[in-house]
């Protein structure tokens, strides 16, 4: 049997578009001195036309303070993490958010209640650009404690099959964020690459700590969705076209039809705080 980290480092090694890599490259370009790894992931993944998709990367920084020309940006990004910026590079469009090495450890890490970084990286993801070694190993060794830490945090339950434990499991973690998708998300993660999820299975169990308990999704619901909608009004701000993001990836995934108004462009933070009330009132998100 495979160890977690032999499996992680396979999966993160796999190769990727070109196109995806030049991005990577690009990104890491806007942070000399201080961007260390960059990593992608989301559903682009599965996808061979990346053409008119909004990719997703994680960009890992040394620090925030170098990352950053504005301190206020640096205080942002440690206050409320992460930073999230949008992206053009060679006829492709992404965002990616920015997370120091350290918070990016420790995010995948059950010493965190919040699950917005374990529950993405404890799916397939891509490292794409690193620095140097250290870097690399670095990056690998956290996403390693992704897997581990959402079975933990599901709690394991007599007789259940692996497959079904992670559904379970992701479908608490998506329970806790506002989320656009439709009912049944959750399970069709796992089921569009079962077999990966089967062969992680084991290794990550084992990796769990002993004496690790599930439990406290109360909890993390209200403080998950207070969180979200906080890095939602943080991101009309840092964010630029955040507003109009925000109504794409919400009709994308609802199938609604939000159109964005000019008074709500000129005051995002105002539109955001009164749309996402209006929109958990209506069933779009969850």
């Amino acid at each position: 049997m495979s160890s977690l980290i032999d499996l992680v480092r396979a999966e993160l090694s796999t190769p990727v578009d070109p196109r995806v890599t030049a991005m990577a490259q690009a990104i890491a370009a806007e942070y000399p001195g201080s961007a260390r790894a960059l990593l992608f992931y989301g559903s682009c993944l599965r996808e061979s036309d990346l053409d008119g998709l909004m990719l997703d990367f994680y960009l890992i920084v040394s620090d925030y303070t170098d990352a950053y020309p504005k301190r206020w940006m640096a205080a942002a990004n440690r206050l409320i993490p992460p930073n999230v910026f949008p992206f053009q590079h060679d006829g492709l469009i992404a965002k990616y958010a920015v997370l120091s090495e350290a918070d990016f450890h420790r995010l995948n890490g059950a010493e965190t209640r919040n699950v917005s970084v374990w529950a993405r990286f404890a799916q397939p993801s891509r490292l794409v650009w690193a620095v140097d070694e250290t870097a690399r190993e670095r990056a690998m060794a956290a996403v390693a404690r992704a897997a581990p830490t959402l079975l933990a945090a599901a709690g394991a339950i007599d007789g259940e099959a692996p497959l079904d434990w992670w559904r379970r499991a992701f479908a608490l973690t998506y329970s806790v964020e506002l989320r656009t998708e439709r009912t049944g998300r959750a399970q069709s993660v796992v089921d569009a690459d079962a077999g990966r999820y089967d062969r992680f299975s084991l290794p990550a169990i084992a990796a769990i700590p002993t004496g690790t308990r599930g439990g406290a999704w109360g909890r993390r619901r209200i403080e998950g969705k207070a969180l979200s909608i906080a890095r939602l009004a943080k991101a009309s701000l840092t964010y630029a076209g955040g507003i109009d993001y925000l109504a794409w990836k919400i009709n994308r995934h609802a199938g609604t039809k939000i159109e964005i108004k000019p008074w709500q462009r000129r005051w995002p933070l105002v539109a955001a705080l009164t749309l996402v009330p209006r929109l958990i009132k209506g069933g779009a998100i969850r």
